[in-house]
């Protein structure tokens, strides 16, 4: 905090973090809500996952 305090970041890195923490949000809110397309999910899984 110090850091910031002597050096504040840019406006524009500002706008870039806020608005991929709004992109992160928005797609979780999608998920929670609505629930994942079966278009995005991958046919089989990892190797070694459980069931």
């Amino acid at each position: 905090m110090a850091k910031w305090a002597h050096r504040p970041p840019s406006e524009r890195r500002v706008k870039i973090v806020l608005s991929i923490i709004a992109l992160c949000l928005l797609l979780g809110g999608i998920e929670y809500f609505i629930g994942w397309p079966d278009w995005l999910t991958t046919n089989g899984g990892a190797r070694g996952a459980r069931p």
